[in-house]
């Protein structure tokens, strides 16, 4: 089986905590005076279409982006799967709970079974490869001026997350994909 029930169950409890911890980030800030200040207003009162744009723009990078390391590993003959990382999600809740203007978590990730090093680099570089191809695409897409007006936050906005993910992931630190890449990389070369 491709994908396991428990990684639909995952991709779904990533899509729904991605959606609550992003609702309401990418909207305009206003301007308020302190007598309407209320630290916790975004819990009280839920907007849905602020989340249903969160999860538009957030889930399918995450997502797509561990499923590039997963679909990768299987090619190689690798047995892999997708999990939800739960603790990061309960940390980018709270986050959100306490209205935090930075939120850094790690929503997902996939484990596979040994390969060598550069299978494994490679492996590291498909979840920043697919996000660089989606920022590619939806970076295209604002230039051909073919998209609806009301779509068009969607696509900047998915082209700008998937740059950061890229840019992100790319970094040579112990723990992200750039650092995964460049040691298979040079294990193999060395």
């Amino acid at each position: 089986m491709i994908i396991s029930v428990y990684e639909i169950i995952d991709m779904a409890i990533i899509t729904l905590a991605l959606g609550y911890i992003f609702s309401g980030m990418f909207e305009t800030f206003r301007r308020r005076g302190m007598e309407e200040y209320e630290p916790l207003a975004h819990v009280k009162r839920f907007d849905w279409q602020a989340f249903k744009f969160a999860v538009i723009v957030t889930a399918p990078a995450i997502i797509l982006h561990e499923f590039g390391h997963k679909f990768v590993a299987l090619a190689f003959g690798a047995t892999a799967a997708f999990h939800a990382a739960y603790g990061w999600l309960a940390l980018g809740i709270v986050l959100k709970l306490l209205n935090t203007g930075f939120i850094f978590f790690v929503p997902a990730y996939v484990s596979h079974s040994p390969v060598t090093e550069l299978q494994g680099s490679m492996i590291a570089f498909a979840g920043p490869f697919v996000n660089l191809l989606l920022w590619l695409l939806s970076s295209a897409l604002l230039r051909t001026h073919l998209i609806k007006r009301k779509y068009l936050p969607i696509v900047f906005l998915t082209s700008r997350i998937n740059m950061l993910l890229f840019i992100f992931n790319m970094i040579p630190i112990p723990g992200f994909d750039g650092y995964w890449i460049f040691k298979g990389l040079a294990s193999a070369i060395f």
